[in-house]
């Protein structure tokens, strides 16, 4: 049989398909079904209607290739940033941004590390407010404006996934993103991020709730 099937290629293909599909559920199926989650941390919130733009703008931009959004577990990493990243801080994530490139600075705890003054010239004039900064301009994130047009059913899609949008929330999704300029909505989302584990560790949580986690 061995002879054989190594003698007839399809016979080759169909059964190795048949050994990885076998192996794949073998490893994929439990997840699936396993109803333990990781618990979000108790200050976590979801993003806004117009933080939420911003991400995917975040996205669209290509930020995502040259920052990260992981603060490891290393001493250097946590002196500069500030505390590691736990799993309970991107229950609402979809898709995770952590990366693995810093081609600029990780920022995971960006927000409010600067103003949104501070934010606009970076975007506009990125070397002028950091002389050495090989990020490119953003300018015309300024001129274009959001029309709010499929938010409702970003957010709508998320609750689905867990996000614990309410109906108020969705509904009143594309009043308030609409006319928002791109450049104001990606500002609001860089001040969001790390604003969770603030709260958190002014909370006391840090010393109890992320070690459990």
């Amino acid at each position: 049989m061995h002879d054989f099937i190594e003698r007839h290629v399809i016979w080759l293909i169909v059964l190795t398909l048949i050994a990885v599909s076998f192996g794949g559920m073998v490893e994929l199926l439990p997840l699936i079904f396993n109803q333990h989650k990781t618990p979000a941390i108790e200050t976590l919130k979801p993003y806004s209607a117009v933080a939420l733009e911003g991400r995917d703008i975040y996205i669209r931009e290509g930020c995502t290739v040259c920052h990260t959004q992981m603060v490891r577990t290393l001493r250097d990493e946590t002196a500069r940033y500030g505390h590691y990243s736990v799993a309970g801080e991107d229950v609402y994530e979809h898709p995770f941004l952590w990366g693995s490139k810093r081609t600029g600075p990780d920022l995971a705890r960006v927000g409010g590390r600067y103003s949104d003054d501070w934010h606009r010239a970076h975007l506009a004039d990125p070397r002028s407010v950091v002389p050495v900064s090989n990020m490119p301009s953003y300018r015309w994130l300024f001129d274009a404006t959001l029309t709010g047009e499929h938010t409702a059913a970003k957010m709508r899609a998320l609750s689905t996934l867990g996000v614990p949008y309410t109906e108020a929330d969705i509904e009143g999704a594309a009043a308030a993103v609409r006319g928002v300029p791109e450049a104001e909505a990606l500002i609001i989302y860089l001040q969001s991020l790390g604003r969770d584990m603030q709260r958190y560790s002014v909370q006391g949580g840090m010393q109890s709730g992320v070690q459990s986690q």
